[in-house]
């Protein structure tokens, strides 16, 4: 389960997800249609829009949901995936500009949907992706339903990524990666270093708000003591999504359908392993550690979700530090409500360049919550949220962003469509 649950979710990517996952949909649809479409229509859902709306693309200057449909629907190439982005030529960024594409907000449908409806002179097509960014659902030409499948995949069901690994403990989790054999998950070690690469980028050139680049003036390349080793993770990661945000071109491996808390999981795991001069065996079980938390968090709260993806996946930032600094199973336990206890209530509000200073505060404090938990130190059951361990806590967060944050989630949209009509 481990092995397939992680090939799966830790893929390559290029530039946002939700950008690439709609380019991905428009891609398909016009595949579908067979002839020069006259028209778009896009349906999607307000988390898909949400995280749309103020990213930038790779390799052109567009923003927004129908900006990333136009440019699959111009050229895109299907079998790309989420890296349908990675190659835009002039002529299809061109045609892309000029397509009509409306947009509705869907109802009552998972957080990760997009439909996206062709119409031509003859004929009409249909291509829904759901409840993953490369999940085809449905697929339509004119009135012959291709496929049709449920928007999600039923938890029960054998083949859902995430089937049993909602109710993981810290302790099995621990368990799985002391038993790991390493031969076999070179691939996230190959991960890391594909994110590092991008945060280095980022760094040196500096791309929008330039947290990771201003934040690092001082500092040397690489650590050279603990405090140096938890700040540069914190650096890099926000330099990552700098660049990512902002477009640049280069691949990143997700988690969760999430650049950004692929690149938060990663990035200072490395940072720090480096630093200790650790065994590389260790510390790809130390990386995965980290994914598994994150996914756990994920198979409870959703992919997208009113909470902020940098804080949930800086939770098992927070462990995969602690677990590399030496940290057992009650330290894990510790540095998890250290972070709920701290950071919770974070919102997502989109997709954009301000994510890096989020990623950058999450990366913070994970390296605090690990400090304090390697100290026996953690907030006890009756402070706040906290649970009385991690697994209650997660629970807490599921509580919180199923039915706490509801309406937060449709203001933060209320909020970002009305400046977007001034």
């Amino acid at each position: 389960m481990l092995y397939q649950l992680l090939k799966k979710e830790l893929m390559i990517a290029m530039g946002c997800t939700e950008p690439a996952a709609a380019a991905l949909a428009g891609a398909k649809a016009r595949q579908l249609l067979g002839e020069e479409a006259l028209k778009f229509k896009v349906i999607a859902s307000r988390d898909m829009v949400k995280n749309a709306l103020g990213v930038g693309l790779p390799n052109c200057d567009l923003q927004g949901i129908q900006a990333a449909v136009a440019l699959g629907a111009a050229g895109g190439e299907v079998f790309k995936g989420l890296a349908i982005l990675s190659d835009i030529k002039e002529e299809q960024k061109a045609k892309a500009l000029k397509m009509d594409i409306s947009l509705e907000l869907a109802e009552e449908v998972p957080p990760v949907y997009i439909s996206v409806e062709a119409f031509g002179r003859h004929h009409y097509s249909q291509a829904v992706i759901s409840g993953e960014h490369t999940r085809f659902s449905r697929l339509v030409v004119d009135d012959s339903p291709l496929l049709d499948l449920p928007l999600e995949i039923a938890r029960e069901e054998g083949e859902h990524p995430f089937k049993g690994v909602e109710e993981l403990t810290l302790s099995e989790i621990y368990e799985m990666v002391e038993k790991l054999e390493v031969d076999d998950y070179q691939f996230v070690l190959q991960g890391a270093l594909t994110n590092y690469a991008i945060a280095q980028e980022g760094r040196q050139t500096g791309y929008g708000l330039e947290v990771g680049k201003v934040m690092g003036e001082g500092l040397p390349a690489e650590a050279s003591n603990l405090e140096e080793a938890y700040r540069l993770g914190s650096v890099y990661a926000a330099a990552a999504s700098d660049a990512r945000m902002a477009g640049l071109p280069l691949p990143v491996v997700i988690n969760s359908g999430s650049g950004n808390q692929g690149i938060t999981i990663a990035v200072p795991l490395l940072i720090m392993g480096k630093y200790l001069s650790l065994d590389e065996d260790f510390l790809i079980k130390g990386l995965t550690l980290s994914h598994l938390v994150a996914l756990v968090i994920t198979a409870k709260k959703e992919r997208l979700s009113p909470l902020c993806g940098a804080f949930t996946a800086a939770i098992g930032t927070a462990c995969g530090l602690t677990y590399l600094l030496g940290g057992d199973v009650e330290a894990l336990d510790r540095a998890v409500n250290n972070m709920v206890g701290n950071l919770t209530g974070i919102i997502c509000d989109g997709a954009k360049g301000s994510c890096a200073l989020k990623i950058f505060s999450s990366v913070e404090a994970a390296g605090m919550s690990c400090r304090l938990a390697l100290k026996g130190r953690a907030p006890r059951a009756l402070s706040g949220i906290v649970g009385k361990d991690a697994l209650q806590s997660f629970a807490n967060l599921k509580l919180l962003s199923h039915e706490g944050m509801e309406q937060t989630d449709k203001t933060i949209l209320s909020i970002m469509m009305e400046k977007c009509e001034r």
